[in-house]
């Protein structure tokens, strides 16, 4: 699907979507932040149908344990059944559609819906309905089971009857970020940050460091991304030097297009001199990770589609999640994982550990909500991109593609 190149915009916000506004090399027209019908159908037919980073296994270890995860108007369950298999459902009652799992997280035998109390048993299948008469047969009416893979302790789900090819991506990438180990992590602490603006305005956000010099006095201290410039060939070749020692791979990793149904990148770049993880003052935060030996003074920016971000230091990792709540309504979610057997107050302080993303957050709900007020404006017409902000040129080849 081609962007076209036309030098001016002027269509109302409720015009229909069409990409052939869109101007190559510059920000989405104003309607992709403002519309109603836009968010529709981004919910439709880029949330839907996309891979979404829900949760970590360790959320559901035993039989009977779940948890909910919901974007916008969308609800779904995550469950370990009786057989140990983890599945996913929508939240939506085969009945009469209400949801049936009001509680965000537990240990359950079977899932009971509170309005009519039709009853689900851990993998969907519908147990019992009161009253439904003779013709009726409960095998009709599981849930509804979405697709859903499990990546090193990730639990990745898609709602769509198609999903995206994801398996392609994680092959390659599986190698660079197995030495985290992954799946031998544990949630530490989650945090969420509710920002004034579009989900899109978010993610681009996250997309570009462009912002990071001006808007992150804390990150920039010890992020080199802030200024690529700064990434000289001596800081790499020492990362490089250190990574080999500690038990890193030094190969990068991207794979996106127009050809390609899902963005994967790997790519780690070294911590300025001082700071061997992303702490105030520089020294480690928690034990290392996976099978580490050392700390080489770097970081892992990792991105499993446009929506699943992380970030992957040593001796924790960052996951970042933008989850639409409306139109201008978006909550930044950011979970630290740290090694599985590491004990809070001796191994990690929760209040150190979380500092730098945590403040950066901060930085991030003020600066976007901004934006989106200057979009709103019936003044604004978008701008042209900065070299630094390659990765929103990637966001929207993908979104324009899927919507």
């Amino acid at each position: 699907m081609g962007i076209s190149t036309k030098k001016r915009l002027s269509p109302a916000d409720n015009a229909p979507l069409n990409v052939e506004d869109c101007i190559s090399g510059f920000g989405l027209p104003r309607r992709f932040y403002t519309s109603t019908g836009i968010y529709e159908n981004d919910i439709k037919n880029y949330w839907n149908c996309s891979w979404i980073w829900v949760g970590h296994i360790t959320q559901v270890s035993k039989p009977g344990d779940f948890f909910v995860f919901d974007y916008s108007q969308e609800s779904v369950i995550i469950s370990r059944d009786r057989e140990g298999q983890v599945n996913a459902f929508m939240n939506v009652c085969r009945h009469r559609g209400s949801r049936v799992c009001t509680e965000k997280s537990g240990s359950t035998r079977v899932f009971s819906c509170p309005y009519h109390a039709w009853t689900y048993e851990l993998d969907g299948q519908l147990r019992s309905a009161r009253e439904m008469g003779p013709e009726f047969d409960r095998r009709d009416y599981r849930l509804r089971q979405l697709h859903l893979r499990i990546f090193q302790g990730l639990i990745f789900v898609c709602a769509g009857d198609a999903p995206p090819d994801i398996e392609a991506g994680l092959q390659d990438i599986a190698p660079l970020i197995a030495p985290f180990n992954i799946e031998n992590t544990k949630i530490a602490h989650h945090a969420s940050y509710l920002v004034s603006a579009n989900w899109k305005l978010a993610i681009e956000n996250y997309m570009e460091c462009y912002h990071c010099g001006p808007a992150h006095a804390e990150y920039s201290l010890s992020h080199s991304l802030k200024d690529p410039k700064s990434i000289t060939p001596e800081l790499i070749s020492e990362m490089h030097r250190a990574g080999e020692i500690a038990g890193l791979p030094i190969q990068d990793f991207a794979l996106n297009g127009s050809d390609v149904d899902m963005h994967f990148f790997c790519q780690r770049y070294p911590l300025y001199p001082g700071y061997v993880t992303g702490s105030k003052t520089g020294a480690p935060l928690a034990p290392l990770l996976g099978e580490l030996k050392s700390y080489d003074g770097g970081t892992t920016d990792i991105q499993i589609g446009i929506l699943n971000n992380f970030l992957a230091y040593s001796d924790h990792m960052i996951g970042y999640r933008f989850i639409p709540i409306s139109l201008q309504e978006t909550n930044i979610e950011v979970i630290w994982f740290v090694q599985k057997d590491a004990l809070e107050g001796k191994d990690y302080i929760i209040e150190d550990l979380t500092w730098l993303w945590h403040v950066t957050s901060q930085d991030d709900e003020q600066i976007i909500s901004l934006n989106q007020k200057g979009i709103n404006s019936h003044y604004f017409t978008p701008g042209p991109l900065s070299e630094m902000e390659w990765g929103i040129r990637a966001f929207y080849q993908n979104y324009l593609r899927m919507v």
